[in-house]
C-alpha cells in the first residue's frame, strides 16, 4: 500500500475510533473489520460520513451514499480513493 494509501487509512480509522469513543466504546479497528461489528450504529454512519467529508474537504456523491461503501475502513478507504482522485482531475 502507499503511502498516500496508508495515510488515508489511518485517517479514517481515527475517525471510527473517535465515534466509538464517542459511545463510550472501544474496538480494535482491523481494516476488513465490519464497522456494524464493532460497534456502530446507523447514526454514527451518518455522523462518519459528515466526518469524511469534512476530514477530506469533499462532498460525498449522493451515489456513493450506500451500505456497501460504508461497511468496513477498507470499503471506505476506496470510496474516498475515487473521490479525492475526481476531485484531482476535475
Amino acid at each position: 500500500m502507499q503511502a498516500f494509501e496508508t495515510d488515508v487509512q489511518d485517517r479514517i480509522i481515527k475517525l471510527v475510533q473517535g465515534i466509538l469513543a464517542q459511545n463510550s466504546l472501544s474496538a480494535d479497528v482491523a481494516p476488513a473489520a465490519r464497522l456494524v461489528d464493532i460497534g456502530l450504529t446507523s447514526m454514527d454512519m451518518v455522523n462518519l460520513m459528515l466526518g469524511v467529508e469534512a476530514e477530506f474537504d469533499f462532498t460525498i456523491p449522493q451515489a456513493e451514499i450506500t451500505p456497501e461503501n460504508f461497511q468496513s475502513v477498507e470499503t471506505l478507504l476506496r470510496m474516498v480513493l475515487n473521490q479525492l482522485q475526481a476531485v484531482k482531475v476535475a
